[in-house]
């Protein structure tokens, strides 16, 4: 068994690239299937409306009885205060198994953290470079498994890998991909110091070729066991407790207001006020 854990699917509508544009699986499934990959993770491109597209996602699993597995994408300044109602709806509903977040649509906030726990989810959330937050994940949430995907960055920034690299080894609920990692020699050290119970294989298809990125895989030269970790189980472990509903004592807690910016960051009380723009 081989599981893809990191692909997006549907359309997106914002048109300004191949991201939020179209991710269909055509070319995918074939490759997918020509390179023994059985089962695979889907998520969303980016949307305007999350609920839609994961419901898009959820009639394309419904299809493929067994061939895939749903993470449920949200937004976390577009969708507060409705966080927990997306997920259930997709949990309850779909079936889905965690939950996807982009640091390009907004930063992570507690929200979405309390929501994952609540449900027993793990988060697969896109630092794009900034691992410092994963400190701050991992020690507030030690009950929520955190997926870094791409060690940390997409856009092959060799800081972020080191950095995601030590979080591994740190924080036994930090865990990571191996989509789109080109530098991988990264790779080789983060199996070597962290262990292959923390890395998951993942091809970020359906822009990225599965059989390639599978490749990377094979030749990390690991024990049988060690690589079915790596391509399988270690999803499977993860993604083994998600809870339906969520209990009962669930409270959504929610930022304030008046600390969130319009771009959805959190501004530090303790630096200095933006200069006045001319």
């Amino acid at each position: 068994m081989i599981i893809d854990a990191h692909c997006h699917a549907g359309k997106g509508d914002g048109l300004t690239g191949p991201w939020d544009t179209d991710a269909s699986l055509h070319r995918y499934l074939r490759r997918a299937r020509n390179a023994g990959i059985t089962q695979t993770v889907l998520f969303p491109a980016f949307h305007s409306n999350y609920r839609e597209a994961n419901r898009a996602v959820a009639q394309v699993i419904a299809r493929a009885t067994g061939s895939f597995l749903g993470f449920a994408m949200v937004h976390a300044v577009r969708d507060e205060g409705r966080i927990e109602t997306i997920v259930a709806e997709a949990v309850g509903d779909y079936g889905f198994r965690g939950i996807k977040v982009h640091r390009h649509d907004a930063r992570i906030t507690r929200e979405i953290c309390d929501v994952a726990r609540a449900f027993g989810l793990p988060i697969l959330y896109d630092v794009m470079g900034e691992t410092s937050a994963v400190e701050l994940l991992a020690t507030e949430y030690p009950d929520v498994t955190f997926i870094i995907p791409h060690l940390g960055s997409f856009a092959d920034d060799w800081r972020a890998h080191v950095s995601v690299i030590d979080q591994l080894v740190r924080y036994p609920n930090v865990l990571t991909d191996t989509a789109g990692v080109r530098r991988f020699d990264y790779l080789v050290e983060a199996v070597r110091r962290a262990g292959a119970g923390k890395v998951l294989f993942g091809s970020d298809g359906p822009w990225l070729h599965p059989g390639v990125e599978l490749a990377k895989i094979r030749v990390l030269g690991l024990s049988p066991s060690d690589a079915a970790l790596v391509l399988g189980g270690n999803l499977l472990r993860i993604t083994a407790n998600v809870r339906r509903r969520e209990p009962v004592t669930f409270r959504r807690l929610r930022l304030s207001s008046a600390a969130r910016q319009r771009d959805g960051t959190i501004r530090d009380p303790w630096s200095p006020p933006d200069e006045a723009q001319p």
